[in-house]
């Protein structure tokens, strides 16, 4: 298996009940992002991966949204949405396999109501986890080839 550099990880956040927070490191395992609210809820979307090239384009649109308000984990300077689900990501020392698009949730319209029409096929994409302990910023992503 080789593995070719695309980009690195900017931002790192999780989920609570009380809201979202930025962190320099995610704890990670096969159920998810450890301290996230949707931990071992659903493994398919264990984590939600976004591009910067989502903020450029809401920004492109007169919107300028704070990074973490698409609800993502991680936030890399590398655009994964061309990927189809199966392709894996090696990130640190974590491997990720692309399972899904993201779909759009009501939460995009509180930050800005033109972002769900906006971000439709744009938001993110979801992986699970494969393998992993964490993830850090700054980490390099790799998209493993078969």
């Amino acid at each position: 298996m080789s593995k070719s550099t695309v980009g690195k990880v900017l931002n790192l956040f999780y989920s609570t009940s009380d809201g979202r927070i930025s962190a320099n490191e995610l704890a990670i395992d096969e159920r998810g992002v450890v301290k996230d609210k949707f931990y071992n809820k659903n493994i398919q979307r264990s984590v939600l991966i976004a591009s910067l090239a989502s903020y450029d384009l809401a920004k492109r649109h007169g919107i300028d949204a704070t990074h973490g308000v698409l609800g993502e984990n991680m936030l890399i300077d590398y655009n994964p949405y061309h990927l189809k689900p199966g392709a894996r990501l090696m990130i640190g020392e974590a491997v990720l396999e692309i399972s899904q698009l993201c779909t759009l949730c009501a939460s995009l319209g509180k930050a800005d109501s033109k972002l769900p029409r906006l971000l439709k096929d744009d938001r993110g994409i979801f992986a699970r986890v494969v393998s992993g302990v964490s993830i850090k910023k700054g980490d390099i992503i790799y998209l493993l080839n078969e």
